[in-house]
This record gives structure tokens, sequence and C-alpha cells, in this order.
């Protein structure tokens, strides 16, 4: 499932907000590329006077003060374009600061659930090559454009205050890039928009094979992996190769027609000349050739950025499409207490056969549940939607009464949150990877956490809490008693403990979770674990088998009763 895209109505809302809150400067922006624009009409128009002027016998005198203003508002248009460029850029860079700050925190409140489904690879393409692409636009191609459009506008004025037929013969001229743009711009945005959706394919493609390069090998899936990425760079070039033609259209057709305007004003103004003199001066032909030849250059760069402008178009869609995704609203329910209820549970991945069938289970506030199994009996899928990360196809899930995955995430995290034992260590020092957790705690609390966790490294670094974990990179086990000790900051009503201290050595898991079992005391906890320690210290284990629960008790009731779990265990202890 891919995150939506959106509409152009909705895109188009999008840009006029982010206008509205910097509505100056945008203003500032136009206003400067007008005078520029005006500037630059003088030089055509002052050319044709300095011919007719020639042509009646005027002195040096009267042209050097034409050319002399020709170079003065030359001067001025300089002045203008580049100070409206640096007001644009400016409006750029604030408007792009805006979108990134925007699309992180939509990013952050997504549903664990939806970014998992719609892949790392296409929310990373969003964040990075999306937002690149709208950047550039706003920072270079918005201003050029901005400018050029101005001053398109305003040298056919001028040439119909010239002399109006003149002006409709120029700008029937113009047929030729006018229905060759809007042939370009019918296709454009499709096929900009599949470009993009097939390279997040191929990121996440090629994320999930370089990530698991190791299990690829130890499966001997290489010729598979390798074949699926062929597929998806086919699907990449040809979508490019569309786009390619696309442009291959468009602007041979844009080169031949900037030369019939100005063609057809000469002929036309040549045969009027001829026919009567008195009605049509050669500097106003003179004059309107120089206007539709100046036209070029706008056309140019509107044209030229066309191709910037629709892929960014496309671009901002997908990022705007972000706040699109399902998320549970602002005014779902209250939880009333913390009491887990599993009822009549199935679930399959993907359409995929049932993981889950008919589980129901129980979980008291304040108890110790640990969850035990072999390898594929759904242990992990029941503590994703204990945890609200999935929702299950028949049954609920509730908290206090609740459906767990209709939490707002902000809820969410305060009432259930999910360990496991793939952990982030960001960028930034130890105090700012626990502070994400608590990011009021004094050191005193940090420090108290991490000794709960036995996280005693910490005293080896450096500068401590303040040591750079990018230059003093934490190991395996390391990232995890981080993000334990972050979870005792959090101290949340329900935790979930998905093998969370695997990458332990098993004297310190044992002790990690009899530390983390003393902090969180009153605290629901959910172990789902291998090391069947954990079950027997536990309050009540629950036996997973193919996607069942067929035992539920304490240790020892479950291994009185001669089942599944006391094979586990007496297996374990090297009993049988």
């Amino acid at each position: 499932m891919r995150l939506p895209v959106a509409e152009p109505a909705q895109t188009r809302r999008a840009a006029l907000r982010l206008i509205r809150v910097d509505g100056r400067a945008f203003a500032a922006m136009l206003a400067l590329n007008g005078l520029a624009a005006a500037a630059g009409l003088a030089a055509p128009w002052l050319l044709g006077r300095i011919v007719d002027e020639v042509k009646s016998g005027a002195g040096v005198a009267a042209v050097d003060r034409m050319a002399l203003a020709i170079l003065v508002c030359a001067v001025a248009q300089l002045v203008l374009s580049r100070y409206a460029s640096f007001v644009g850029h400016r409006f750029g860079e604030r408007t792009l600061a805006r979108i990134r700050e925007r699309f992180t925190e939509r990013a952050l409140g997504l549903p664990v659930s939806a970014v998992e489904r719609a892949g790392t690879g296409d929310l990373t393409t969003r964040g990075t090559t999306d937002v690149a692409a709208v950047g550039a636009t706003l920072r270079d191609a918005g201003p050029d454009v901005a400018i050029a459009a101005v001053q398109a506008l305003f040298i056919l004025v001028a040439v119909f205050v010239l002399d109006p037929l003149l002006g409709v013969c120029g700008v029937l001229g113009l047929a030729g890039i006018w229905f060759a743009s809007r042939w370009y711009l019918r296709r454009a945005m499709g096929a900009y928009l599949a470009e993009g959706a097939a390279n997040s394919a191929l990121a996440e493609e090629l994320a999930a094979t370089t990530g698991g390069a190791r299990t690829v090998e130890a499966l001997r899936l290489e010729r598979r992996r390798l074949l699926a990425c062929r597929e998806t760079i086919e699907e990449c070039r040809r979508t490019r190769i569309r786009t390619l033609f696309l442009r291959s259209v468009l602007f041979p057709i844009v080169d031949v027609s900037y030369t019939i305007p100005v063609a057809a004003v000469l002929l036309l103004g040549g045969a009027l000349m001829m026919r009567e003199p008195s009605a049509m001066t050669l500097g106003t032909v003179v004059a309107s050739a120089l206007y539709l030849r100046q036209l070029s250059q706008p056309l140019n760069t509107i044209l030229e950025q066309l191709e910037l402008l629709q892929s960014s178009t496309a671009s901002f869609a997908r990022v705007e499409g972000l706040p699109l995704a399902p998320e549970p609203g602002p005014d779902s329910p209250v939880p009333v207490g913390d009491q887990l209820e599993v009822s009549g549970v199935r679930y399959a991945y993907d359409g995929g056969p049932d993981v889950l069938h008919e589980v129901n289970l129980s979980v008291r506030p304040g108890e110790r549940l640990a969850i035990v199994g072999p390898s594929g009996a759904g242990k992990t899928t029941l503590g994703r939607l204990l945890a609200g990360m999935d929702a299950p196809l028949a049954g609920s899930v509730t908290v206090g009464g609740v459906p767990v995955a209709d939490l707002d995430p902000g809820r969410l995290r305060e009432r259930v949150l999910l360990v496991t034992q793939e952990h982030h260590v960001f960028l930034g020092t130890v105090r700012d990877n626990l502070g994400i957790a608590a990011p009021s705690a004094a050191d005193a609390d940090l420090h108290a956490a991490l000794t709960a966790v036995g996280a005693d490294w910490i005293g080896d670094l450096p500068d401590g809490l303040d040591t750079d974990l990018g230059a003093h990179r934490p190991d395996g086990a390391q990232a995890q008693q981080l993000a334990l000790a972050r979870v005792v900051l959090a101290d949340p009503h329900t935790l979930i403990l998905d093998e969370a201290t695997a990458l332990l050595d098993p004297r310190t898991a044992r002790h990690t979770e009899r530390a983390l079992a003393a902090v969180l005391a009153g605290r629901t906890v959910i172990a789902i674990a291998h090391r069947l320690q954990t079950a027997h210290d536990a309050d009540r284990v629950a036996v997973m088998q193919d996607g069942r629960l067929t035992e539920l008790g304490t240790h020892d009731e479950l291994v009185e009763a001669d089942g599944v779990y006391a094979g586990l265990w007496h297996s374990w202890h090297g009993d049988r």
C-alpha cells in the first residue's frame, strides 16, 4: 500500500496557504519583477524611435539621448531583476523550511502501521527527493518563472500598444507554442507521478535487499532479489523514457515557433508600409519585431522550467498527500482504565492466510504476562495488535474499552508502548537520545534510568550524558539499553517487550528484566520471549501455537498440566 497523493485542488490550496503565510515577500517579488519588466520594455521602443528619427533626418544629439536612455533602462532592469531574484530566493527558502517542518511533523504523527505498510522507501523518497524538488522550484524555478511571466505579459501588451494588428499577428504566430504546451501539460503530471512512484518502489526494493543482505545470502535468495531489483529498475527506466519523450516533442516545436511571429510581423509590416506608408512606420515594425524577438527569452525560461515545474508539482502532491494517510482523528474516544481485552481476534498479513485464529485474552492492569511459543506461532503478531500497530481483521483488541488501533498516536504512546530488539540510536548526545522520552527529565532521572537497565558503560564515555553518539557509536547491546532506558523514562501504563533484551547476554538480560520489573512495578508488562526464565518470573504465561492461544496460567500450573509449555520448559532445562 502506497501513501496517498494529494489531488490538484488540494495541492493548489496548500500552495496558496504557503503564499499567504509570507504574503508580503511574495507581493514584493511580484512588484519588483513588474518594475524590472517595465524597464526592459524601453529598449525596443527607443530603438524604434531612433530608426524613425534617423529616417526623418534628426541630429546625432537626439540619437545620443535615446541611446543613453536605453543604457539607463538596461541598468535599472538589471538592478531590479537582481533584487527581485534575491527576494524570491529568500521567500523560497523560508517556504521550503516550512514544508520540511510540516512534513516532519506529519511523518511523526502517522501511525506506525501506515508507515510500515507504505514502506520506508516511499516515505524516504518523499522526505528527500520530493522535498528537494519542491525546494529547487521555490528557490530557483519559481522566481525565474515569475519574472519571465511578467516580462512576457508586458512585452505582448507593448506590441499591442504599438499596433494592434501587429500584436494580433504576433499572438497568432505563438499558437504553436500554445498547442504544444497544452499537449505536454495534459500528459506530464501523470507521467511525473508515475516516475515518482517508480523511484519510491526502487528505493524500497534496494533498501530491503541491502538491509537484509545476510538473510538473502543465507537463504540463497540472490537470484530472486536481483530479478525483483531489475524489474523495478526497468519500471524506473520506462517511466523516465516517457517523460523524456514528452520533452522531445515539446521543445523542437517551441524552437521553431519562436521565429514564426517575428517573420509574420516583418512580412505584414512591410506589406502595410508598401501599400500605405502613412499607416505604418519603419520604427514601429522594427520595435514590434524586437519585442517579439525579446519575447523568446522569457518564454524560453518558462518552457525550460516547465519540466521542473511539472516534476515539482507532482513532488508537492506527494508531499501534501502525507496527511491524507488514514490516521485516528483527534476526537478519538478516551480509554477508561488500562484493562487490555482481546476478543475473537483473527488476523492475516496483506490478504495471506490467517496467522491468528480466534484469540481471546484478558490482561489485568499491573499484571506481568509472558507470551511464549515456538517460532511462527503468532507471538509477535499478537504483540503488534496489542500495541495498536495493526488492527485485527475480525474481533477486537481494546484498552479501557476503546480499540487500541483507533487511538491517536500521542494517546496511544501514553497507554501502550512496544519495544522490540530493533533499536535506533539518533544522531546527537546520550542526553538527546534519552530526552525523546522525557524532554523535561533532570540529569538525576536520566542516570537513574540508565542504572535501572544496567547501562554502566555510560560512566566510561568521555563526556557522560553529553557524549556525541555519532563519534562514539554504541553497539547493539548498548543501543538496546538506551531504548530500555527511554522506556523507563516514558513510564507507560502498558509495556510490551518483544525480545527487547535479545541482544544482551543472558545474565545481563535477566538483571535488566528484573530491574525493569522493579522500576515499572504496578504497570502492565507483556513480555514476548524465547528465554523461559522470563515466563518463570511472570504472573501468568500465555502459550501460542499455530496462531492460537492454547494454554494460559501460572508457570507452576502449566508445568503441572504437562502440556506444550511443560515440554518447552523441560527442553529448555535439558530435562528431556
